[in-house]
């Protein structure tokens, strides 16, 4: 039988929209926890919508997407010198400006906490036998350290060098001065004491900035970017389950981000 040209009549724009919608009620659903497919029956689909954002929203809520964590636990940090000395560096590295909040607003140091207790502080699946030899620009992680260790180093590194310099531990200091350290930090003009294959007050610079710019742009569900306001200032939509409604427009939207469990902390 010969289709009509009108039944023939399938846009690309079609196509989108309907694929569209299948694949954003799948993958949507499954990080929500609750649905897993696409329902043709719009009231049946609109309850189980809200049954698997409020499940997700009591899930967050009590800390279960982050491994029973809440915002001001800590997993790593036992002292609290160390976390505000971790806290104090990376305010400097991201201030709170007039644009949004700073490192310690967002909870990078929160992040780093977490990242420090997993595969990342134990360098847990990557090669970490020798030769140890002080790395080459271009390559990666080399020392016989830790990153755990290596953090814990630099840690009490900034604390020695603030009292030589001014008799007070480092989050004590004005911001100059922590800001003096933290150059002399980045430029390995602080000697730590050990082999330069062991650790350098430049690369501990580099893990701390690194972790600092991680924990303000990444999923709110590592306990940093609280609020999203690191995506805010930048504009990032985050995980939005699915683009369908603007296909069809030509203007630029500002759409208020998502993060992946469907509910900032």
């Amino acid at each position: 039988m010969t289709k009509t040209p009108k039944e023939k009549e399938f846009s690309r724009r079609d196509f989108l929209k309907t694929t569209g919608v299948a694949t954003g009620g799948i993958i949507g659903g499954s990080l929500l926890g609750g649905l897993v497919g696409f329902n043709l029956d719009s009231s049946s689909s609109e309850e189980e919508t809200s049954t698997s954002e409020e499940t997700a929203s009591e899930e967050t809520s009590s800390g279960s997407n982050t491994g029973g964590l809440t915002d001001n636990s800590r997993v790593f940090f036992s002292n609290d010198l160390d976390f505000n000395t971790v806290e104090a560096a990376m305010e400097r590295i991201f201030p709170e400006t007039e644009t949004g909040p700073g490192a310690v607003g967002l909870g990078c140091a929160y992040y780093l906490d977490g990242q420090l207790t997993g595969q990342y502080g134990f360098n847990s699946k990557e090669y970490m036998q020798g030769p140890f030899r002080e790395p080459l620009p271009t390559q990666g992680y080399q020392s016989n350290l830790n990153r755990r260790e290596y953090f814990m180093l630099g840690i009490n590194k900034l604390n020695e060098e603030a009292n030589d310099r001014h008799d007070a531990n480092f989050p004590d200091l004005e911001d100059g001065q922590m800001d003096e350290i933290l150059t002399d930090f980045e430029s390995g003009d602080v000697d730590f004491g050990v082999p330069a294959h062991t650790a350098t007050a430049s690369y501990f610079f580099t893990m701390l900035r690194s972790a600092t710019i991680e924990g303000a742009y990444a999923d709110p569900v590592y306990r940093g970017n609280r609020d999203m306001a690191g995506w805010k200032m930048k504009k990032f939509p985050g995980h939005q389950m699915s683009y369908i409604q603007y296909i069809e427009d030509d203007e630029f939207h500002e759409i208020e981000p998502e993060p992946v469990f469907g509910m900032a902390h």
